[in-house]
Parts: structure tokens; sequence; C-alpha cells
């Protein structure tokens, strides 16, 4: 049998195609800007059918009903990072929150930690061997996809067909949903003179040839400014954004020195503007591999000059980081923070940077604390932190004693909490700074 031939068996509407999850289900899906919107929304409308149906991803870019309060007798969201559409039912416990490194997400399907029922997932239409794309989202969705007792695929003929190991077979898939709509966009974010700073501070870190790590966000953009004199630069990363496309065409970002992929961008998922997927779609310098692979810091590792940014919420005097809790509010997850915090500290000349404002709540609160707040879960523990960066410098903790890497952040913190942040201090260290 052709696989067109199976194709057209498997083809259904999308409300027969949602009917075939039951209650009690585990349903895993797609993520972030791969979220399959028209299965989501249809599951939501047929809630009356189901009972206890249990829904995990990461970052949610859709509108997650499945989360309001009237949904709680048909749905219980199990989250793995928590997003704005979904930190209020986690805050107020109609929702779950699993904490899990990115890298090893897949492993929790596999082994039977997390077991799939259903995947939803969202993918490009088929090649001429009846090979489907991820597209936007490849991270714990290809495996997902490989572990669901049950794979129903929302096929868009507007999803960029992305390279590498990214591929689903339609014989794989158990019911083929036909839409045709944009891919979520994320549009850039507004860089201020702060992120600027930290930006041109984080920048100053990189040398020619280096293999990058870069989050989402205005920082990543801010530092992406700086970098446009800078020669033979690579991606290793978890995702890139539109800023990545320009220092590409600008031939800033030519992946000539990579030590391992030579010549070509790796990463796991994209979040961005059609720009950007027009420029990932058929593009063999992109390869998209699962998460356990891409974030893993033995792989990470073996790119030489590897260098990773990431941000986070708090900094104490010892240099542990809080990045996913304020006190005991869940606000977002562990993410790739400390699988590419690791890789980038094993890497030979690799670099590891924590980049944040050195204030919050508009300069009421500094993020560099002698202690964190009380609950805050410890995201990247202080024998692991490289460099922290804010607007007013940088701060080298490797190899730093407790006294001395305090003195360091407290240089880099906001004038208006120095004094203060000065006294404690002097008391815990019984010295004078």
């Amino acid at each position: 049998m052709s696989w067109h031939e199976i194709y057209k068996q498997k083809q259904m509407n999308v409300d027969e195609a949602v009917k075939k999850i039951k209650s009690g289900d585990r349903v895993v899906v797609g993520h972030a800007v791969g979220e399959p919107q028209e299965l989501t929304e249809a599951m939501v409308k047929n809630k009356e059918q189901y009972e206890n149906v249990e829904i995990v991803h990461m970052v949610a870019m859709g509108k997650s009903e499945y989360a309001s309060p009237d949904m709680a007798p048909h749905f219980r969201h199990n989250s793995i990072f928590v997003g704005g559409t979904t930190r209020k039912a986690v805050a107020e416990g109609r929702a779950d929150f699993t904490p899990c490194y990115f890298s090893e997400i897949p492993r929790l399907f596999k082994e039977g930690y997390l077991p799939v029922d259903v995947a939803l997932i969202q993918i490009s239409k088929p090649d001429e061997h009846g090979y489907c794309s991820f597209g936007v989202s490849n991270d714990y969705t290809k495996p997902a996809a490989e572990c669901a007792e049950l794979v129903i695929a929302e096929i868009n003929d507007q999803m960029p067909r992305t390279l590498g190991d990214s591929f689903i077979h339609v014989s794989e898939i158990d019911c083929i949903v036909e839409t045709s709509h944009p891919v979520i966009e994320l549009q850039p974010p507004r860089i201020g003179e702060v992120e600027k700073a930290i930006g041109e501070n984080c920048a100053s870190l990189i040398e020619d040839g280096a293999t990058l790590q870069l989050g989402i966000g205005a920082i990543p953009d801010a530092v992406l400014l700086f970098l446009k004199d800078k020669k033979d630069l690579g991606i290793h990363s978890e995702m890139f954004s539109d800023g990545v496309v320009e220092l590409v065409e600008a031939g800033v970002i030519n992946n000539s020195k990579k030590s391992i992929h030579k010549g070509k961008m790796v990463v796991t998922f994209l979040m961005g503007t059609k720009r950007l997927y027009d420029f990932v779609d058929n593009n063999p310098s992109v390869e998209m591999y699962p998460v356990d692979y891409v974030n893993d810091p033995c792989v990470i590792m073996q790119n030489d000059n590897m260098v990773s940014i990431n941000s986070c919420i708090q900094v104490d005097f010892m240099g542990q980081v809080a990045s996913e809790s304020i006190g005991l509010k869940q606000f977002s997850g562990v993410g790739g923070q400390v699988d590419y915090v690791r890789g980038a500290s094993m890497s030979k000349g690799g670099k590891a940077i924590i980049a944040m404002p050195s204030t919050a709540s508009r300069g009421q609160i500094s993020r560099i604390v002698p202690m964190l707040d009380e609950g805050s879960a410890v995201t990247t523990s202080r024998n692991d932190v490289h460099y922290v960066v804010t607007e007013y410098g940088v701060a080298s903790l490797r190899g730093k004693s407790l006294k001395e890497r305090a003195r360091q952040l407290i240089h880099i913190a906001h004038p208006n909490f120095r004094e203060e942040l000065v006294k404690e201090w002097e008391k815990r260290f019984n010295d004078k700074f």
C-alpha cells in the first residue's frame, strides 16, 4: 500500500480525531508555537465526553482553556514549564507542576515515568516519500509521538519543513487532520537601555569562533546587537529567534568553527515571526533534533568555546541562582538552563553566563540578595555558576570563595542597594568591605 493510500485511510475531521481520546488518558501536547491549536480547541469543545484527562506540556502559547476553573472535572494540566496562560491555574492548585531538566523530558516518556497515551502534534505536509517534519517543535514532541499509544496529527501546510532528525512517516500516525493556518508568532521584545547594557557586557565575554546558546527575550536579543563585529560564530542552542537570522545574513554566524555539526545550526525548537519560519524552511544549514540530544550536556561540551546565556530571577551572595520561582510561587521552570550551564562549563574554553537586570519591580527590589526569598527553588547551584552579568558589569565567580563571590556580586548590584548589601556582607563575613 502506498503512503498516499495510508494517508487517506487515516484522514478525518478534527472532532472525529479528538473523540479518540478517552477519560483518564495522559495527553502530551506539542510544545510552544508548535502547539496544534485546532486539536486543543476541539478537545476543549468536546469536554463533556472526558473525565480526568491529564494535559502535559511545557510552554503553552495557545489559549490553554483546559486550565480554566470550569474545566476541572474534565482536564487536569500538568506543566513542565509554567507559562503566562497556565501560571494562575498552578498557583491556585488547579494544575500541577513537575520539575525536570528539559533534556530529560523524553526519558520520562520512554522509561515510563510519564507514559504517553496520546500525543497531539502539529507537523508539515508530507514530502514525496510520505515523511512529515516536526517543523518548529522537535524537542519533546517527537519523542512523545514515538512513545504514544495514539498519535493525532494536525498537518498544517503552513508549518515549515525543518531538517535533521525531525521526521515522522504518515504510517506512524493514527489520525490525520488537515489544517491551514499561520504558525503562532512571537514578536521581538522591546529592548531598553538596561537590556542594551547587559547585552554589551555579555558580548564582551564572547570571542570570535564561539558557539552560542541563547534563550528568548530582550536580553538575548540585546546580546545579538553587540555581536556584529564578531567573526565565525556558531549556534548550538535549544532555540533561537529572529535576531539570529540577521547575524547569519550579515555573515557573523557561519558555524565554520564549530567542533561538532560544523557548518550547521543545531536547535530543538523555534519561536519567532514568519521571517524566522521562512528562513528555516528546507534550510540545510539548520538541523533540528530531539531535546535529549541537543540539550545533553555531554553533547554540548563537545563544542569548544561554548557560551551559554540564560536569565534568572535572583542571585544570592553564595552564587545560588533562582530562575523559576518567586518564593513558593512557581513562575516558570528549569527549562534548559542547567543543561547549558553544565555543558558550557565542561566545554574547552567554554563560558556559562547568567544575565539579568540588577532590579525588579521597576527598581524597587534588588535581584542580588544576601539570601534567596524563602521557599525559592535553586535552579543553578552555586557550584555551577561561572559569570553573572547585570547592566553594571560582570562578576566572575568560578574559583572564588564565598566571601569574594559575594563581593563581586555587590559590585554589579544596583547602586541604590549596594550600601545595604555591604552591611549584610560585613555582618556575614565579620570583615570590612
